[in-house]
C-alpha cells in the first residue's frame, strides 16, 4: 500500500480570497510589477470583463494608462501606506467611460502586494441619495402612522355619535347630514387603516412572478376596460420568495395610478427581466428580478417627482397619496428597491428584487 500524498498547504492569496467574493465593491489584488492577481466578482462586473481574461496582465489592461496612479502606487508599496485616488478616468473603447474612486492597501499574500478597491462615483452619489431618502420616508412614514393612531379613536366616537343622534332625529332632511358624517367617518376610518396596514407582517411563501403579474392584469382590465395592459415577461426567471399579497397590491397600486394617470385611455405594459450582480440594501446579489411597470401617460410633474413616494403626495385631483408610499413600504420589506423614470409619454416604475436560489 503506498503511502498517501500530503495535502498542500493553499496559498495565502487563494485561503484569503474567499471574503472578497461576496463583497459589494470591486477588488483587485496586484502584484508589485502591477500584474493582476486576482479580481472578484464585482470588479468583473464594473469592468465588463473576467477573471480568465486579466489574470496575469498588467492593471493598465483593466483601467488604461494612468502615471500618475502609477506613481502613488510605487510610494504606496515603497513606504508601506495607504493611497487614495479620486475621481478617475478609465476610458474604454467599446463602453462607457468610469469615474471612479480607489483605494490601495499594503497586503503579504504572495504573489499580491496591493489590493486596490475601485467605488464608481455615480454609485456612491445614488447610495447616498437613496440612504437620505429612504431616512425622510421612513420619518414621514412614522410620522403618518402615529397620526393615524390618535385619529381612529376619535373617528369612533364621532361615528357612534351620529349614529345616536340619527336615532333621535324625525326630520328626515337632518338624517342626511348625520348619513355624511358617518359616511366620512367611515371614509377616513377605511384610510387610517390602510395607513396602519403598510406596516403589517410579511408573510413569504415561493411565488411565480407572472402569476402575481396576471392577477394585477386581470384587475385593471375589469377596473379599467378602456385601459390596454400589455405582457412583456422573460419566462426564464426562477420563482421568487414573497409575500404574494404584498407583491400584488404593490404592482397593482403602481398600475392602477398609470391608467388613472392616463384618464383611463392608454397602454400600461408589465415587464419582467433578469438583473445580474445587483446591490440591494447593502448587500451584493448574483441574481434579481427587475420588474418594470410602463405607461404611456402624460409623465409625473416636475415638482413632485422627487416627493412621489412620500404618503400623502399625489399629482391627482382628488387621490389620497397612499398607493405609491404603500407599494415602496411592501418593496423595502422585500429588502428591495423601486425608482422612478417620467417624462411626457413614458413613465417607469422599475421594481429590484432579490432571488435566493437553492
Amino acid at each position: 500500500m503506498s503511502p498517501s500524498r500530503p495535502t498542500p498547504n493553499p496559498s495565502p492569496l487563494s485561503s484569503s480570497t474567499a471574503g472578497l467574493e461576496l463583497l459589494s465593491s470591486a477588488v483587485v489584488l496586484i502584484s508589485a510589477d502591477r500584474s493582476i492577481c486576482y479580481v472578484n466578482p464585482s470588479a468583473e462586473h464594473l469592468f465588463s470583463t473576467s477573471s480568465r481574461q486579466c489574470l496575469g496582465h498588467h492593471l493598465s489592461a483593466l483601467i488604461g494608462d494612468l502615471p500618475g496612479l502609477w506613481a502613488a502606487l510605487d510610494n504606496a508599496l515603497a513606504n508601506n501606506w495607504s493611497h487614495t485616488g479620486q475621481n478617475l478616468t478609465v476610458t474604454r473603447p467599446s463602453a462607457q467611460s468610469l469615474h471612479l474612486d480607489c483605494t490601495a492597501t499594503p497586503v503579504d499574500l504572495p504573489p499580491a502586494r496591493l489590493l486596490l478597491e475601485f467605488r464608481p462615483i455615480d454609485a456612491q452619489l445614488k447610495v447616498a441619495r437613496e440612504e437620505r431618502l429612504a431616512e425622510q420616508q421612513q420619518v414621514n412614514r412614522e410620522l403618518v402612522r402615529n397620526l393615524a393612531h390618535e385619529i381612529k379613536n376619535p373617528l369612533g366616537g364621532i361615528r357612534g355619535s351620529a349614529q345616536l343622534l340619527e336615532r333621535e332625529l324625525d326630520d328626515p332632511e337632518w338624517r342626511e347630514y348625520t348619513q355624511v358624517i358617518i359616511a366620512e367617518a367611515d371614509r377616513l376610518q377605511d384610510l387610517m387603516n390602510r395607513l396602519l396596514n403598510s406596516h403589517r407582517m410579511m408573510h413569504p411563501t415561493v411565488v411565480n412572478v407572472h402569476d402575481v403579474l396576471e392577477r394585477v392584469l386581470r384587475l385593471i382590465q375589469a377596473e379599467f376596460p378602456q385601459v390596454t395592459v400589455r405582457r412583456d415577461y422573460d419566462v426564464s426567471l426562477p420563482m421568487l420568495t414573497a409575500d404574494r399579497e404584498q407583491l400584488i397590491q404593490a404592482v397593482l397600486n403602481i398600475s392602477r395610478n398609470a391608467a388613472q394617470a392616463m384618464n383611463e385611455h392608454g397602454v400600461v405594459t408589465l415587464r419582467t427581466r433578469a438583473a445580474r450582480q445587483v446591490t440591494l440594501a447593502k448587500r451584493r446579489h448574483k441574481l434579481a428580478l427587475e420588474l418594470q411597470v410602463i405607461d404611456n401617460g402624460p409623465g409625473i410633474p416636475v415638482d413632485i417627482r422627487d416627493k412621489i413616494f412620500y404618503p400623502l403626495v399625489s399629482g391627482r385631483e382628488g387621490g389620497t397619496g397612499l398607493g405609491l408610499s404603500i407599494a415602496q413600504s411592501f418593496v423595502e420589506q422585500h429588502q428591495g428597491t423601486i425608482e422612478l423614470e417620467s417624462h411626457p409619454g413614458r413613465t417607469c416604475f422599475t421594481i429590484l428584487l432579490p432571488i435566493t436560489q437553492a
